[in-house]
């Protein structure tokens, strides 16, 4: 059966087709925000549905023993081959495959979205005492007319609730912390038709319309005056965080 654009497990297994694209086109995540979300002194680092890696290099290259965790084969393989200096294992977040209290914090980059209530408390159990979850998502700033017209595009007809909410970690985490972090990725403006087809909701698309959303991506670089012509622009982006730590005894 082809993929339902309005199931979850449908686009989160939709990712296993667009890992290239992916890789090529989403945004990293201001050194900023990251260092707000690792805990002092941290030196062994989970990154949890790590994607193709885009957080992971962040990590790697604080020098950090990182450890990715990702349930997608071709994500996986992507990250193995830009991210060398990480371990990269198979796993879910229901699922981790690490010991009890084996790192001192666990980030999750655009993916706590995906997860179950079974999540947290096998975070919680990987956690050494005092450990973090950090949760990030990139999330476009509509402040901007061509960006507006971009996300309008690119969710037209999506039946599911958008990705980016507050995360509920549960009874075993502190009340998690708030910081929003503006910063801004510079993009060639022929890049934004990729960048939309590397999203799930375009991805479990029949092919028709997936073409037809897409044309008029092309359309938009093509006629907006801030895009037209460009070598290259500024994508603005808000990065929202969210940090909490194990109690004692979650583990």
């Amino acid at each position: 059966m082809p993929p339902d654009p309005a199931s979850r497990h449908d686009r989160a297994a939709s990712f296993e087709q667009g890992a290239a694209q992916y890789a090529s086109t989403r945004p990293s995540y201001p050194d900023a925000a990251v260092d707000w979300l690792l805990p002092d002194g941290a030196r062994t680092v989970l990154d949890l549905a790590a994607g193709t890696g885009k957080l992971t290099q962040r990590l790697v290259a604080r020098g950090l023993d990182v450890v990715a965790v990702e349930p997608s084969e071709a994500m996986r393989a992507e990250l193995a081959r830009t991210t060398p200096g990480a371990r990269a294992l198979g796993g879910t977040a229901e699922s981790i495959p690490l010991p009890d209290a084996s790192v001192d914090a666990v980030l999750v980059a655009q993916a706590w979205h995906w997860f179950s209530p079974a999540a947290p408390p096998e975070i919680a159990r990987v956690l050494r005492p005092g450990g973090r979850l950090g949760i990030v998502w990139n999330v476009r700033d509509s402040g901007t007319d061509w960006v507006a017209r971009f996300t309008e595009i690119i969710h037209r007809g999506d039946a599911l609730e958008p990705s980016y909410a507050e995360p509920v970690p549960g009874p075993r985490f502190t009340p998690p912390e708030h910081r929003t972090f503006a910063w801004a990725d510079p993009i060639r403006p022929t890049t934004l038709r990729a960048l939309a087809a590397s999203r799930s909701y375009l991805l479990t698309l029949p092919t028709a319309r997936r073409e037809e959303l897409l044309a008029e991506i092309d359309d938009l670089v093509a006629t907006h005056p801030d895009l037209a012509g460009r070598p290259e622009v500024d994508l603005p982006y808000r990065a929202e965080c969210w940090r909490a730590d194990v109690l004692p005894g979650s583990a």
